[in-house]
């Protein structure tokens, strides 16, 4: 599994009206799209659940490098270079992927928020160890109420670790940058490995 997403920051007065269109129009065209386990589509708001920013932020959960690729060379990403300029995609190797009770309900209409949590990682972290934790809290997120699904996941890079959730209510009290989710893609969802991944 391979994680990834891309941050474009709006204007402060711009008009999110213009994003949630392009969802409503656009959303369903990864529908159906091989190599990709789901896609959330994810607005932030300024001044709503303490977003600083307005922000178009979607994130992707891929189940194959190919999937990633034909997604990043092909035409839907170029339609996002073309009306927002390049922005920079970042990318994580996934840890673990856990179904919550509300698994069942990974439609557009269910899914209504996520939660990004992303911490750097200290150079004296025994990272085996901190593997087993981050795919302990991807099933601890996962068995809340309301849960669609968790992953967790590290950019071995920069040394980030990522916890993302998805959820079929407003987002419970947990640490991380709160989005709204517009549409939800899942061609192969029932296909991203569950538990651990190494």
């Amino acid at each position: 599994m391979h994680a990834m997403q891309y941050e474009i920051t709006l204007p402060a007065d711009y008009d999110m009206g213009i994003i949630r269109n392009r969802v409503a129009t656009k959303g369903h065209l990864l529908d159906d799209f091989p190599g990709l386990g789901a896609k959330a589509y994810l607005i932030r708001e300024r001044g709503v659940d303490d977003s600083p920013v307005n922000q178009y932020a979607p994130f992707y959960l891929w189940n194959t490098p190919e999937g990633m690729n034909s997604f990043l060379w092909g035409p839907g990403f170029q339609g996002i270079v073309d009306d927002f300029g390049r922005p920079e995609v970042q990318h994580w190797t996934g840890l673990a992927f856990a179904e919550g009770s509300a698994a069942s309900a990974t439609t557009s209409s269910a899914a209504k928020s996520a939660i990004r949590r992303r911490m750097r990682i200290p150079a004296r972290t025994h990272l085996g160890g901190l593997a087993e934790e981050l795919a302990l809290e991807a099933d601890r997120l996962a068995r809340q109420e309301g849960a669609i699904c968790a992953a967790t996941a590290i950019d071995p890079r920069t040394w980030e670790a990522l916890h993302f959730s998805v959820w079929d209510h407003t987002a419970p009290k947990e640490p991380g940058d709160v989005f709204q989710v517009l549409h939800v893609s899942a061609p192969e969802q029932g296909l991203l490995t569950r538990g651990r991944q190494w």
